[in-house]
């Protein structure tokens, strides 16, 4: 499942959980999950509202006392807690984000980072309400349209900060914005940090099978667009599939370095690993290592290539495949049983594929050439298929 956040009206805590309550998400279940295992002295107000005619969830975090927490604390709420690890991660991810914005600021300590706009228990139930969200609906991935800002001043615990605020700027930063003459705060930093979080990149639609929208209201009336954020969830395209690539660029490797490290990043769950020459600053030839990868894979990968490698640093987006249908099938040919891909086209055709392994294998034990090897099974298959 995939989800698409369009933010047209800005984007706020409580609005993300308004519009995953509206998408189809249990407020029940959302409120008793985080009272079962981090948090009990708040609760989920749940109502339908009307925006410029739209009809939107609008979801209230009603807290019972004001405790004030530093990032540190949050921290060890979290870890220690027994939610998925999945949700903690994402929860933690999320408010790293804040605390690294705030940290550069005010100009103290990341761990000792103490405010009201992250201490508080909303923006704890904001945070790892929406991450639980992700979890409850299945999300594998997310992307989001360019985020509006407004214009003005908010008064915050702070005092009278410019909008967007500080924080919120920051956070933003290398995400695609656009101004508005709307005199509010279209983006609250929690907002901010929540959807630079989740997303995996920033634009139109993706291609998408659309099954459910959630509108989630924000509690300011607007003049110029009604006050909601809309999420898109449905599943990817048949056939479709979503994978990580990380990549870097190394111009001072010794060549010989390289297949080695292909080799360990197969056996470390690479999908596939591409290097391509290219030209680097002042003209120098370089290398553009590619890996294809599981998101569970990707730090494992990362590490492997920044411990082999001479490169600084890398680089990881998502991407999109898409796939032939294929199944494994055993032929009986000349040489045996022979393991092979059963590959469906789009237009119905059909073909088989014998492994590379395998032929190799064949080769070797019979002192043949590989391609006499593929001729023969590809000869065989095509007689089956007759």
């Amino acid at each position: 499942m995939i989800a698409y956040f369009d933010c047209f009206a800005g984007i706020s805590g409580d609005m993300t959980l308004g519009a995953f309550v509206d998408a189809g998400v249990d407020a029940n279940w959302l409120e008793k999950t985080l009272k079962d295992h981090l948090i009990k002295d708040f609760d989920l107000a749940v109502s339908t509202v009307s925006k410029m005619g739209i009809s939107a969830r609008k979801v209230d975090v009603l807290v019972h006392g004001r405790a004030e927490r530093n990032y540190a604390d949050i921290q060890a709420m979290i870890c220690g807690c027994g939610l998925p690890d999945a949700v903690k991660d994402t929860s933690l991810a999320i408010f790293e984000k804040l605390a690294v914005s705030e940290a550069k600021i005010h100009g103290c300590p990341k761990a000792h980072v103490h405010f009201h706009e992250v201490g508080g228990v909303d923006a704890i139930v904001d945070i790892v309400g929406a991450a639980l969200c992700v979890h409850y609906l299945g999300l594998s991935r997310i992307r989001a349209s360019k985020i509006p800002l407004g214009s003005g001043f908010v008064s915050c615990t702070h005092g009278i900060l410019p909008v967007p605020a500080p924080a919120t700027a920051d956070i933003l930063k290398d995400v695609p914005v656009y101004g508005t003459d709307d005199p509010v705060e279209l983006v609250t930093p929690t907002g901010a940090a929540i959807i630079t979080t989740l997303a995996t990149g920033f634009g139109p639609m993706p291609d998408m099978q659309v099954s459910k929208i959630g509108y989630g209201a924000g509690t300011r009336e607007l003049k110029s667009r009604p006050n909601l954020l809309r999420v898109f969830t449905g599943p990817l395209p048949k056939n479709a599939d979503i994978v990580t690539m990380v990549e870097t660029t190394i111009d001072d490797m010794n060549p010989e370095v390289f297949g080695f490290l292909m080799e360990q990043l197969f056996a470390d769950g690479a999908l596939d690993v591409y290097l391509i020459p290219v030209f680097m600053k002042k003209n120098r030839p370089g290398t553009l290592l590619q890996v294809l990868c599981r998101e569970n894979t990707k730090e494992t990968l990362i590490r492997r290539i920044l411990t082999e490698s001479t490169t600084l640093g890398v680089r990881c987006h998502s991407v999109e495949r898409r796939l032939l249908h294929r199944e494994s099938v055993c032929l009986k040919t000349p040489y045996g049983e022979v393991s092979a891909k059963k590959v469906f086209g789009p237009d119905g055709q059909i073909r088989i594929v014998p492994e590379y392994e395998v032929c190799r294998q064949i080769a070797r034990e019979k002192e043949i050439p590989i391609r006499t090897v593929y001729q023969t099974i590809g000869q065989h298959a095509e007689n089956l298929m007759k």
